[in-house]
């Protein structure tokens, strides 16, 4: 058996999109994926608005908290996906990185943050779909 393929979301903040990420693609892949996400520079709190879309859908992120970007957390992880990050991103050879470029929900109210959770959840599905995994939910 091989092991669980990791994939780590980074964005600016962790405050928003690499949350949302990391949240939709744990309860997908149901296990089946190691999980993480990251900030370059880390915001206090996630996005209250973040917090309120993924809740709609029953994924309660209260306990989680913005993390710093590490070199571990990169060279653990084998697909990196950045989102808005640019440069200040570490690239490593070996690793695979896509970068999705979607709408920063900082500053934004439910609805506006709504579409950007469904664009995310979209291209979770489609990821889970290229690592092998067949999602669970």
């Amino acid at each position: 058996m091989t092991a669980a393929p990791s994939v780590l979301f980074v964005c600016v903040h962790n405050a928003g999109r690499s949350q949302m990420a990391a949240a939709l693609l744990a309860r997908h892949a149901g296990g089946a994926v190691e999980v993480r996400s990251a900030g370059s520079e880390p915001a206090d709190a996630i996005n209250p608005a973040v917090r309120e879309v993924m809740a709609e859908l029953g994924i309660d992120l209260s306990a989680e908290q913005p993390k710093k970007l590490t070199v571990d957390a990169v060279e653990a992880s084998d697909v990196v996906i950045t989102m808005g990050c640019g440069d200040t991103c570490p690239v490593f050879p070996g690793k695979r990185y896509l970068d999705w470029e979607l709408t920063d929900p900082a500053g934004k109210g439910v609805d506006a943050v709504r579409p950007i959770r469904d664009e995310i959840d979209s291209r979770v599905r489609a990821l889970l779909a290229e690592l092998g995994v067949t999602a669970v939910r």
